[in-house]
């Protein structure tokens, strides 16, 4: 369905020109779309990648070891991956209690999922946690654990649209 024809820029309830389960309906098999939960991973995957990338260059520059600078650039993931859906649900008009909610209830299982299976593949890539910023092996393994991450978030994404939650709750304020 287009909905282009009736945004004002503002938030509101898809689901009463819908039917009671809005988004859900759009995909076929469980409610969500391969497409649609492609799309999902990849704006997690965006946000993802840029605070890990910025974690480790920053943790790098400061000479910290290879657990510091892990956590850093986990937790800085978190927080970009958190501020790209914010940032949009506020957009659409959402106070910033609320704001956070959403996007907490959007991104949390697909960060932690993405996380863990980038970082995963990262520690068991021999070379990888000693690899520097200026070789190809530290961007193989970050590269290849995000493509990696991708493919298995990716389902899961796609599982939890179909039952409403995660990214399924960001399209009800746009």
């Amino acid at each position: 369905m287009d909905h282009t024809a009736h945004h004002t820029g503002t938030a509101h309830n898809h689901a009463a020109h819908e039917g009671r389960q809005g988004h859900a309906q759009h995909g076929g098999q469980a409610g969500a779309s391969w497409g649609t939960a492609a799309k999902a991973t990849v704006h997690c995957l965006t946000g993802c990648a840029i605070g890990e990338i910025v974690g480790m260059v920053i943790g790098t520059a400061l000479l910290w070891g290879n657990l510091a600078t892990m956590v850093l650039a986990i937790a800085l993931a978190f927080v970009f991956g958190y501020s790209f859906t914010l940032f949009a649900v506020r957009r659409a008009g959402l106070d910033l209690r609320t704001a956070i909610k959403v996007a907490l209830a959007a991104d949390t299982v697909s960060i932690a999922v993405m996380e863990l299976v980038d970082n995963a593949i990262i520690a068991i890539t021999p070379g990888a946690m000693d690899a520097h910023l200026s070789d190809g092996l530290f961007w193989s393994a970050l590269l290849g654990g995000f493509a990696v991450a991708f493919l298995i978030t990716t389902p899961v994404n796609k599982w939890m649209i179909g039952r409403g939650k995660g990214h399924a709750v960001v399209h009800t304020y746009h």
